[in-house]
């Protein structure tokens, strides 16, 4: 439970470095941004377990998941880009 909450609390500060990182205009705003963030995070803890990176239960580092949510944030610009 732990784990869950810190990573939801990385990827909340996750969130607005991405998007600092990668500005420009996103189609769903700041709590979007958050939201992928979020994800990012728990993404990067995902694929840091599968490399072996990081021991199951253990969140993602800080500088994986900011990784994580940019390239949820690239995704998602290329996704909703193509439908307007």
């Amino acid at each position: 439970m732990g784990a869950f909450l810190w990573t939801l609390i990385i990827g909340l500060v996750v969130g607005a470095i991405a998007k600092l990182l990668m500005p420009g205009k996103d189609p769903g705003g700041c709590i979007i941004t958050i939201l992928l963030g979020i994800a990012g995070a728990f993404v990067a803890g995902y694929l840091g377990r599968v490399l072996g990176w990081y021991q199951p239960g253990q969140p993602a580092g800080f500088i994986a998941s900011v990784i994580g949510a940019m390239l949820l944030l690239l995704i998602y610009r290329i996704i909703a880009g193509k439908r307007s």
